[in-house]
């Protein structure tokens, strides 16, 4: 192997270790979830100022880098596309595990955390993979975007936590759910490195659509599950709590912008 050749190497597996970096606080939510065993309004309250969290990361480190390099018509549908893939995919998965559900369902009802967590978890891969994308190719420009970096995984560790109490609540053990992070840990690291590799030449047309899918898949994520959640333990405190979390994200986006 040539020396540019090692090179090309090590630079693509820098890109994937920070790919694993940024999803590996999934991890630490669910060593923290079954740790302390959460109270159903901590959780609540966790996946409410997690909302904003993720809803300030959709809004600019996904959108609106996106809009710089797409037509508002493909922004928009590529956007449609990620909630589809969510909504579609949470279905697919309630409907293989119906009975698990019905029974997972009591437990959750009565800890506060009635949604599906596998929607939770689903919702980490499709906005995870493509972000591990975009780090990706943030290296390409010189070095990863320490914004998006942080962004990415300051708001999967609300996701971790959040699916991992209700995952507990279903009986889940920790080594299983543990398992289950890190397939998306390694698929993290592995998109990270494809993201250097196979778009070092994009105008930014794909990247941008990558980034809008996986907003899209995240949003839809947010609203169908995490804040209907949160609002069925905090009630009219939810409001307040996602604005906290969206104005966090602003002040990361401002300290390491």
């Amino acid at each position: 192997m040539g020396v540019g050749a090692l090179g090309h190497s090590v630079v693509v597996l820098g890109a994937a270790g920070w790919g694993a970096l940024s999803a590996a606080t999934l991890l630490v939510g669910a060593i923290l979830a079954y740790a302390f065993k959460p109270s159903p309004r901590l959780t609540a309250i966790v996946m409410a100022a997690g909302s904003g969290l993720l809803i300030g990361s959709v809004s600019y480190d996904l959108v609106a880098d996106a809009q710089l390099s797409l037509s508002l018509p493909l922004l928009a549908l590529s956007l449609f596309a990620g909630a589809a893939v969510f909504v579609f995919g949470t279905k697919i998965l309630e409907s293989r595990g119906s009975k698990d559900h019905a029974v997972g369902k009591k437990v959750e009802d009565s800890a506060g955390t009635g949604g599906n967590p596998l929607a939770i978890v689903l919702g980490s891969v499709l906005d995870g993979v493509p972000e591990s994308f975009v780090l990706g190719i943030s290296v390409l420009a010189g070095g990863v975007s320490p914004t998006l970096l942080a962004g990415v995984a300051l708001s999967n560790l609300p996701e971790g936590m959040a699916a991992s109490a209700g995952l507990r609540a279903r009986k889940w053990t920790l080594p299983k759910v543990l398992l289950m992070y890190a397939a998306v840990v390694a698929t993290s690291a592995i998109a990270s490195g494809l993201g250097y590799t196979l778009l070092a030449s994009d105008d930014g047309t794909i990247t941008g659509v990558v980034q809008t899918f996986a907003a899209g898949a995240l949003l839809a994520m947010i609203a169908n599950t995490m804040i209907p959640d949160a609002y069925q333990v905090e009630r009219e405190w939810t409001g307040g709590l996602v604005v906290a979390g969206f104005a966090l994200s602003l002040l990361i986006a401002a300290a390491l912008g």
